[in-house]
């Protein structure tokens, strides 16, 4: 005898995860027209599901008010399908909660385009592991076959949910792949990047695989990134390209990217905010370490990306620029708010375009990055937040009351590690994320 289809309505939440509540499918109309009861403290719960902090308690009630646009139904072999609806969390009356991450998103990317008449597209480039996985040869085709299966599901499911896939390989790491999907309008490509990661999970699961995509499993070797893609568009006309400005950059969008580098060692407390996150973000490792722009640079912060058509359109309609100092254990929606608020801070304050830096970093002493601007990446979790709590104009961004119960939830996350040396801090990532 079948069961009642479900269906379960979720958010991505501070601590990065997919959290929602569960009823049956047959009820999604009247769910979307009513909401899902939710609780304020639920904003506390660390990925450890610890319960940092808060001003909530055991008080007060909210609602998550699944968007109708946003259902995603993906088919598995061995396990019931996975029917996953986003939405955002309100107050009962409809009015808008300051620690809803989606509705920070929605209303920054109003802001950037109320201010700039431009609207922002992304693309999220998510890197994993499968854990115990041979993966075979970086690159290779045995590791691209021998993981085959599991990447055409993969892709099927994507596609079954509304995601468009561009590309799947076989990466560097132990058990190393990435999925990147096509660019999208922003609120849009966030959501997809949820989806993305719960489905890699649960096609993983179904092959007898577990998938992890926390920010580094292993000191001596890789971590995974986040590459966050940004272009600028007026209406469908491209607006990020100027084939004489400061690499290549139009006037707009590049005070929008100096916004962003003003900001980003602050950033990184809601990038790439783990205990073990800034293992990663240190250089030689093809990530970031410091708050530069630079053109096919892979250990930039702000990574001018190549384009591969050869007519003047069509590179403007490909161009586009990478943050790199990102990873699985942010949200998508928090970790874009972000980056679009400090980039419309830019817009607002007339920055110049940053000028490109050339060669290794690592290598200018303090006095030659101080001429430049150019600010290290805070070297761990506790410095990230200070920085942030610090940094006045992201906390006007946001909604008063959202930043000390952000602050106060991931230095409780902290302790929850603190005991622990690298190696074990590392396993207890990777068996959340």
């Amino acid at each position: 005898m079948g069961g009642t289809a479900l269906a379960m309505a979720g958010i991505s939440d501070t601590a990065g995860m997919l959290r929602g509540k569960g009823f049956p499918l047959a009820d999604l109309d009247k769910r979307r027209r009513n909401g899902v009861g939710w609780t304020p403290t639920n904003v506390a719960i660390t990925c450890f599901d610890g319960i940092a902090p808060s001003p909530f308690g055991s008080l007060g009630d909210v609602v998550l008010w699944p968007d109708p646009e946003r259902l995603a139904e993906v088919p598995l072999v061995h396990a019931p399908p996975l029917r996953l609806s986003l939405g955002e969390v309100r107050h009962d009356d409809g009015t808008p909660w300051a620690c809803c991450l989606r509705g920070h998103l929605r209303r920054a990317l109003e802001d950037f385009h109320a201010a700039t008449g431009l609207t922002i597209r992304a693309s999220f480039e998510h890197e994993f592991q499968l854990v115990g996985h041979n993966g075979g040869p970086a690159f290779s085709v045995e590791g691209f076959h021998g993981a085959q299966a599991f990447g055409e599901a993969l892709v099927a499911a994507l596609v079954a949910a509304g995601c468009v896939p561009d590309s799947f390989l076989r990466e560097f790491g132990p058990g190393q792949f990435e999925v990147t999907l096509a660019p999208k309008a922003a609120l849009e490509a966030a959501d997809d990047a949820i989806l993305l990661r719960a489905i890699v999970r649960a096609v993983a699961r179904d092959h007898e695989l577990t998938a992890t995509f926390a920010p580094i499993l292993d000191a001596g070797s890789v971590g995974n990134g986040v590459h966050i893609h940004l272009s600028f568009w007026d209406g469908d006309r491209p607006a990020t390209h100027d084939p004489d400005g400061p690499a290549e950059l139009a006037a707009v969008p590049g005070a929008a990217l100096a916004g962003i580098l003003r900001h980003m060692p602050a950033l990184t407390a809601l990038t790439a905010p783990s205990a073990v996150s800034f293992v990663r973000l240190t250089p030689h490792r093809w990530s970031a370490a410091f708050a530069n722009l630079a053109v096919r640079d892979r250990e930039a912060g702000l990574r001018v990306c190549p384009t591969t058509a050869r007519d003047a359109a069509g590179r403007a309609r490909q161009f586009n620029v990478e943050y790199r100092a990102a990873d699985a254990a942010a949200s998508p929606w928090l970790a874009l708010s972000g980056l679009v608020l400090a980039a419309l801070g830019g817009v607002r304050d007339g920055l110049a375009t940053p000028h490109p830096t050339e060669g290794d970093l690592s290598e200018w002493s303090d006095d030659a990055l101080a001429a430049r601007g150019i600010a290290r990446l805070p070297g761990s979790l506790d410095a990230a937040l200070d920085l942030l709590e610090a940094d006045a104009g992201l906390a006007a961004a946001y909604p008063d009351g959202f930043l000390p119960v952000y602050l106060a939830h991931k230095r409780f996350e902290i302790g929850e590690t603190a005991e622990l040396d690298d190696p074990a801090r590392m396993a207890r990532y990777a068996a959340v994320y």
